[in-house]
């Protein structure tokens, strides 16, 4: 069972698909938690949704911001428990540029069908479920029986369905009310604390553009380019940030505005985004 899994989460992450191990529970399936905290559901099932960084794992241990494409990883001793424990395999629609709208029963098809433009269509064990390309976020019972899962979500892994994918029309994206809205960060600028501009008469070195520039413009990369784990290298990337320049007063709103932008592009929402850099700066004492 192990290896069969395995070798189709491999198959799967191959093709730009990023996967992750599901287990029975009560009847569906869910993540496999990988750390203590988190073992049998002991942490309620969502430790991605918590506060960032909230987690004692060395990366997020379940749920979609655990999903990823590297075979490093999902061959790595760290995931040989899940493997062994999963009967399925999920994968992060959100991720694969992609939005699932599940039904779960015929009720819910015959809308869609009355509804929805025609694409890609996967059958499950009580309805179905109609791929689109494109990204949005996700959110459950938008109507009776119809979630929908794109980012920060997981949908089971069936089969490759049937039917032409087309692109995600705008009468999906209206079925959620607070869609993905254009970044309205509201950071505060940094001030510097006493005395941390050092010597050279109160110049920080970097105020200087180039230097500064440089540190944004990684940092922005580190975001866009990250293909599993979108959560904690978020986290991880506004901790570096502010462990660089945090303390010497020369980020601006603009500067945390770009960094911002990047990481929803990557399907963060903008309290995520707060919340992370809350805690980057709580964490370095800022």
């Amino acid at each position: 069972m192990t290896d069969r899994i395995l070798g189709l989460a491999l198959d799967l992450a191959a093709s730009g698909l990023p996967v992750l191990p599901l287990l029975p529970l009560h009847g569906s399936k869910r993540p496999v938690g990988n750390c203590p905290a988190c073992t049998d559901q002991a942490c309620g099932g969502r430790p991605n949704m918590k506060t960032p960084g909230a987690c004692s794992c060395p990366a997020p241990c379940h749920a979609w911001a655990a999903a990823t494409t590297d075979p490093a990883v999902l061959r790595s001793s760290s995931w040989a428990r899940a493997w062994r424990q999963a009967a399925s395999v999920g994968y992060h629609p959100g991720g694969a540029g992609l939005t699932v709208v599940d039904l779960d029963n015929p009720e819910a098809i015959a809308w869609a069908r009355a509804t929805l433009p025609a694409t890609r269509i996967v059958r499950t064990t009580r309805g179905e479920h109609w791929l689109y390309q494109g990204v949005m976020q996700s959110a459950n019972h938008v109507r009776p029986d119809v979630d929908i899962k794109s980012t920060m979500a997981y949908a089971r892994w069936l089969d490759p369905g049937t039917g032409t994918m087309t692109a995600l029309p705008a009468v999906v994206r209206a079925l959620v009310v607070k869609e993905l809205a254009p970044v309205r960060p509201a950071p505060q600028a940094i001030a510097a604390p006493e005395g941390a501009a050092g010597s050279g008469g109160g110049q920080c070195r970097h105020r200087t553009p180039a230097y500064l520039e440089r540190g944004v413009a990684m940092a922005e990369q580190r975001i866009t380019e990250a293909a599993s784990a979108v959560h904690a290298t978020v986290y991880r990337t506004f901790l570096a940030v502010l462990s660089a320049h945090g303390r010497c007063g020369c980020l601006t709103d603009a500067h945390v505005a770009r960094l911002f932008t990047a990481a929803q592009a990557k399907g963060e929402t903008s309290r995520h985004c707060t919340d992370a850099w809350a805690n980057a700066r709580s964490r370095l004492g800022l």
